[in-house]
């Protein structure tokens, strides 16, 4: 049981485990905080939190557990300010999706790697953001990763998995650098293809026509370029480099694609097809619960 949750962030990810918690009866109050007091007050509305403080150092005093789920680029700002603001028995945990820059920030802000903070990484979420987009059951059978250091207590990391497992998620561990490869080729690639796709289309003469004709697979494929701008913002700058070796790696890719196309390979492009045809038929085949190796 978490006695005091403090949610730093009450959005989609936030407020949904905040959401979920409560639905497990694994917290007994929940603290949210934010700059916008208007935006905390309508989370008080919907039953989301109980109560909020738009100062985070007295919004986390007494809590037993701390999630910060704030962009990437605001981390730093949010460490320091409740660094020597929590309870002696307080977690700190995180949903950044770039596991290296939050360890550089949390460093940065307090000096070291404190025992009580654990890395982590809820690989869930939607196109929609805002705390009205929240729901209990975001998390029920998806990923967790967690990165804990060399410096991260094990009891702190338990309590955190035992949190997202009363939130109903599958939670793994994971090093920080490799987390960082494997999310910029499964998740961070994705979002900046998809952003490039529908601008370079929006920048066309006949753009109106083009989306007026969309198909279901242009909606499919572009979907999470309506997420959040300022958090894709800032991932592509905090996991700059795992990201650039992803692109270069599609270029290579794409360029082979586009010399058979040139070519009339048909039977290169059959091949090309038929091999992501199984792959991505295999992947869609596993159960989203179906945990995967630590480091996986």
């Amino acid at each position: 049981m978490i006695e005091r949750l403090c949610v730093i962030g009450v959005g989609l990810i936030g407020g949904s485990l905040a959401r979920a918690l409560r639905a497990a009866g694994a917290v007994r109050e929940i603290v949210g905080t934010s700059r916008n007091a208007a935006h905390l007050q309508r989370a008080v509305d919907l039953g989301v939190i109980d109560r909020f403080d738009t100062d985070p150092a007295r919004a986390v005093q007494g809590a037993d557990m701390v999630f910060v789920s704030v962009p990437l680029g605001a981390m730093g700002s949010v460490f320091a300010a409740i660094g020597n603001a929590l309870a002696a028995n307080a977690v700190v945990t995180d949903g950044g999706s770039a596991k290296s820059s939050v360890v550089a920030a949390i460093r940065d802000a307090v000096g070291n790697i404190p025992s009580w903070f654990v890395p982590g990484h809820p690989i869930a979420g939607t196109e929609q953001s805002g705390v009205e987009a929240s729901f209990a059951e975001l998390y029920r059978g998806r990923r967790v990763i967690l990165t804990p250091l060399a410096e991260t207590d094990r009891q702190a990391v338990g309590r955190v998995r035992a949190m997202w497992e009363a939130a109903g998620a599958v939670v793994n561990e994971m090093d920080v650098v490799h987390h960082d490869e494997v999310l910029a080729a499964t998740s961070h690639l994705p979002h900046v293809l998809a952003f490039a796709l529908v601008e370079s289309l929006a920048r066309m003469s006949e753009q109106r026509e083009i989306f007026e004709y969309a198909a279901g697979g242009f909606r499919d494929f572009t979907r999470i370029a309506s997420s959040d701008p300022v958090m894709w913002r800032d991932i592509c700058l905090a996991n700059r480099d795992a990201i650039l070796a992803m692109i270069d790696r599609f270029e290579q890719d794409i360029a082979a694609l586009t010399e058979a196309i040139r070519g009339r390979d048909g039977e290169r492009l059959l091949a090309i097809f038929a091999d992501a045809k199984a792959a991505r038929d295999a992947f869609a085949g596993q159960p989203a619960t179906q945990p995967a190796q630590d480091g996986q």
